[in-house]
């Protein structure tokens, strides 16, 4: 992948996106009868929460969003009131919940070596403190699922740790048992492979779905987060390995090679995930789950234009895939 730059990325963006706003690719009518669930997260765009979901609903015309923080809030530090606004704006637009992008398992696990990839600080056991939260916070993402209609709750596997091997199965093991507790509340656990935590590659991915045997734990399919962790042919051959009747969730953003060979985000049409082959790879399955835009690279003026660059790009994958 030739290294790209910033302003490369923002004329050629900027022209598809001002070009999909006079001619859209396609209309809300016919995004809705797409076999994908096309979502966005939410605060990628902005954190007010109706202007979000006026964007998704009013400019993208989409039916599903996926909510991860509103307010400056993470979704499961919201208060009653809070929830009860959200939802009434969620119907205001009639937009549904594709899942709850709960933090999860973004923590250390005890007894390890404290993991670089972590938030840095001294606390005392701080390790010991923020593992036992995570039964709250499990018990607080499945109260917010159904709260929401929703019967996904996002999860990680834990900040990286040089050698997981001492600890493997025992991780393993806690994701096991968690999944099957959301599972007894009718709650699917979708674990994202994240560049920070131990599954972080579609390889990596692999192993860890094929050491936890239970329908209970599904994959949240992010290729452009296995490229920023050095697996730069997450599509398609990682892909390849993977099992995919357990892809039940997936998100949409890129990575390329800068000018100083340091791979960083870019936007969905430009990068070494090729959109429009995974989407069609995901047709040919009968994919039916979301496939949420995380735009993560912000090289437009503000996190919102970022979004709608990115967004364009997506739209000219999934039509080009025929995944409508």
């Amino acid at each position: 992948m030739e290294g790209c730059t910033r302003r490369s990325f923002l004329q050629s963006a900027a022209v598809a996106a001002a070009a999909c706003s006079a001619h859209p690719l396609f209309s809300s009518a016919e995004i809705s009868k797409s076999r994908f669930r096309i979502s966005v997260i939410n605060d990628e765009v902005s954190p007010d929460f109706d202007h979000v979901c006026y964007v998704v609903s009013h400019d993208f015309g989409l039916s599903w969003i996926e909510l991860r923080s509103m307010w400056g809030k993470s979704i499961v530090a919201l208060n009653e009131t809070e929830i009860g606004e959200s939802k009434k704006i969620l119907a205001k637009y009639n937009l549904q919940v594709t899942d709850i992008a709960s933090p999860l398992f973004k923590t250390d696990w005890p007894g390890a070596p404290k993991s670089p990839e972590g938030p840095k600080g001294d606390m005392h056991n701080a390790a010991e403190v923020t593992f036992k939260q995570q039964a709250e916070i499990l018990e607080r993402s499945i109260a917010l699922a159904k709260q929401f209609k929703t019967d996904k709750v996002r999860c990680f596997d834990f900040w990286r740790l040089d050698d997981p091997g001492p600890y493997r199965a025992a991780m393993d093991e806690k994701l096991r048992s968690t999944a099957e507790a959301a599972g007894k509340q009718g709650v699917l656990l979708v674990l994202e492979n994240e560049p920070g935590c131990n599954t972080a590659t579609g390889r990596e991915a692999a192993r860890t779905l094929n050491a936890i045997q239970t329908p209970n734990l599904a994959l949240n399919w992010d290729p452009a987060n296995a490229v920023m962790r050095g697996e730069l042919d997450a599509f398609p051959a990682a892909w390849d390995m993977l099992p995919k009747n357990r892809i039940h969730h997936c998100h949409c953003k890129n990575a390329v090679k800068n000018a100083d060979g340091k791979i960083v985000w870019s936007p969905v049409d430009k990068g070494y995930i090729d959109w429009t082959a995974q989407f069609r790879a995901l047709k040919q399955l009968g994919y039916h789950d979301a496939v949420s835009l995380e735009t993560h690279w912000h090289g437009a003026a503000t996190p919102e234009e970022s979004t709608r660059i990115s967004w364009a790009g997506m739209k000219q994958a999934l039509k080009d895939s025929g995944a409508l």
